[in-house]
């Protein structure tokens, strides 16, 4: 068993032993969020933070979005029909709208779950989380704290990461067609 199957099953069995919401933690500061670790050389962007509540996100979005993005749930491996997109376009949080992935930094992982090499510069943040024992480092949209998913040491060139994140927590634009305007 190689290590992304591994992990996928780790992840899996321990949704299904504690319960996702059980192991679910609320939003931190964003003191405690680090910039995106693979893109030394970017520009320092300012990214506008957007605040609401979670009963306000709660009345925006569908149930299962809402606990990916607010409560840190987990969708299941395979379930999203984001993993078959191999349009141009670029990939926005589902939550807030804000543009988070470029299509062309899209690859097929074999995790389940849509996986990129690099995010937007800027456009998430991270910070470690132990929810599994082990340490891995979580991210969020940098705009409204949306919970994406998790970033390994174990993709593909050119920047040897996987940002393996939920299919709902995503929506897709395809290239031409006009990108939603950013919620407030």
């Amino acid at each position: 068993m190689d290590r992304r199957s591994f992990l996928s099953q780790a992840a899996s069995l321990a949704a299904a032993v504690t319960g996702t919401a059980a192991i679910a933690t609320p939003l931190f500061s964003r003191s405690l969020f680090a910039t995106e670790p693979d893109m030394p050389d970017a520009p320092a962007q300012k990214v506008e933070k957007l605040k609401k509540s979670k009963d306000e996100w709660r009345k925006l979005l569908p149930e299962e979005a809402y606990d990916i993005l607010f409560e840190e749930d987990t969708e299941r491996a395979g379930s999203s029909p984001l993993n078959a997109e191999k349009r141009d376009g670029t990939f926005v949080c589902a939550a807030c709208f804000f543009p988070l992935f470029r299509a062309e930094d899209k690859y097929e992982s074999g995790t389940g779950w849509p996986s990129f090499v690099r995010s937007i510069p800027a456009h998430v943040e991270t910070k470690r989380d132990f929810k599994l024992i082990l340490p891995r480092i979580e991210y969020h949209c940098a705009r409204c704290g949306g919970h994406q998913g998790h970033v390994f040491d174990d993709g593909p060139p050119p920047t040897g990461k996987r940002y393996c994140n939920n299919g709902l927590a995503l929506r897709f634009v395809a290239a031409g067609e006009q990108m939603p305007p950013l919620r407030t």
